[in-house]
């Protein structure tokens, strides 16, 4: 179950750093309130998910999944640069997560 909510919490961390992007300088109430809903529920998941994790696989993950799903939305909707140098370290942020879910022992 930890691993479900390590996902979930990852999925949401890239929702409010996207959302971030929207709120210029939490200025606009309702991305704002979103992004800081987003925020919240997300840490409140890795927070539980590290109760049985060790947590730096936990964070390791998590951070992850944000980082690698952000890249991903900002490239496919956002119109940053959709390189083959950042397609590859993507990649790479990939199989880090899978290293570290593989390696946890959980």
């Amino acid at each position: 179950m930890a691993w479900v909510l390590i996902v979930i919490a990852g999925l949401l961390e890239v929702g409010w750093s996207i959302g971030m992007k929207y709120t210029d300088g939490f200025t606009r109430l309702w991305p704002s309130l979103f992004t800081g809903a987003g925020i919240v529920a997300s840490m409140m998941l890795l927070s539980y998910a590290a109760r049985t994790l060790p947590i730096g696989t936990a964070y390791g993950v998590w951070v992850g999944i944000g980082a690698a799903g952000a890249a991903v939305v900002g490239m496919l909707l956002l119109g940053e640069p959709m390189t083959a140098a950042r397609i590859f370290f993507i990649c790479l942020l990939i199989v880090a997560i899978v290293g570290l879910k593989a390696t946890s022992g959980h």
